[in-house]
């Protein structure tokens, strides 16, 4: 049996919005075809967008529970059954039956009113001819990038190729390749979006183009992670450092040289908060050095023997009692 998208994204159904979205970024590093080395991963990355399209969008994925929980509902058709098993065309049919119509007048408040369902076509109980004369406007879609935090503080422009999960008119999921322009300003918040006017799904009978929101999301690294506008960064800092709390020079994200006091007996995880030294956003974000006391390796007979002159000098503490 086909993979329905919670099992493709390994998650449950009541996981939530940002559990989804851990999902997909760790799936998508692990498959986006610029960098991996699976076998089929630009198969596999394609399932993945077009799952996490749906889920990630509290619209697409209401509808797509609903045919999870009803698909006695849904007529199947083997030949236009989406990657993810159910069968979409019954959002572009025309029924001309009774036994049609009542299957589907129970849907009426949750798809009537979206006109072309999950992105294209004539919704089976509404007027055909009315329908080729209404326009739609296209569904707006949405794509995730990661960059370098420097971006946050200087901005870019950078040519970006997205693959944006869409249906066809007849219902059955595709990946879109598009390679765009992206003016990235600098400021911007982790998880905050760029939109795109008219780069989204084309409309329906000479309706506008749906928009394209790119969501920014910065790279994590040994060093950093970005929390809305704070961000958190790893500094090493030697013993005597830490001990006597002395002032040490710190090169930020920002690219700029700080001087920072450190307290004294600092201890390894101990944060220190640099006020609006976060990303540059409208309301500034704060830049937190997570401290990390690092020791240096006692290689020649002298640094031993410093190394023992400590010891001594610290006889009565006890590391595993501490």
């Amino acid at each position: 049996m086909t993979k329905n998208y919670y099992e493709i994204l390994g998650i449950t159904r009541n996981a939530t919005p940002d559990q989804i979205k851990k999902a997909y970024r760790k799936l998508a590093r692990k498959y986006h075809p610029d960098i991996s080395k699976e076998a089929n991963a630009e198969e596999n990355m394609q399932a993945i967008n077009v799952a996490y399209d749906t889920l990630s969008h509290e619209q697409k994925k209401t509808e797509y529970d609903f045919q999870l929980d009803h698909p006695e509902a849904f007529y199947q058709s083997d030949q236009h059954t989406g990657t993810d098993g159910f069968d979409h065309t019954q959002f572009y049919r025309q029924g001309s039956d009774q036994q049609q119509h009542s299957n589907f007048s129970g849907f009426e408040d949750l798809f009537g009113r979206f006109g072309s369902g999950f992105g294209g076509g004539n919704h089976h109980y509404q007027n055909q001819h009315r329908q080729q004369q209404r326009s739609y406007k296209g569904e707006d879609q949405h794509a995730n990038i990661e960059v370098d935090v420097d971006i946050a503080f200087h901005g870019s422009t950078q040519n970006i190729t997205l693959q944006i999960p869409t249906l066809n008119a007849y219902g059955e999921a595709e990946v879109q390749r598009k390679t765009l322009k992206v003016k990235i300003p600098k400021g911007m918040k982790e998880g905050q979006q760029i939109r795109l006017a008219g780069q989204g799904q084309s409309g329906i009978n000479g309706g506008k183009n749906g928009d394209l929101y790119i969501e920014i999301h910065y790279k994590d690294t040994e060093q950093i992670r970005v929390e809305g506008a704070d961000i958190y960064y790893t500094i090493n800092v030697a013993p005597w450092e830490a001990a006597l709390g002395q002032s040490i020079e710190i090169m930020t994200p920002e690219g700029s040289k700080v001087q920072v006091n450190l307290p004294k007996n600092a201890k390894t995880g101990q944060q220190l908060r640099l006020k609006d030294k976060g990303i540059p956003s409208k309301t500034p974000g704060h830049l937190f050095l997570v401290l990390n006391i690092v020791y240096p390796t006692a290689q020649t007979e002298h640094e031993q023997q410093a190394y023992q002159a400590f010891a001594e000098a610290f006889s009565t503490f006890k590391p595993r009692n501490a």
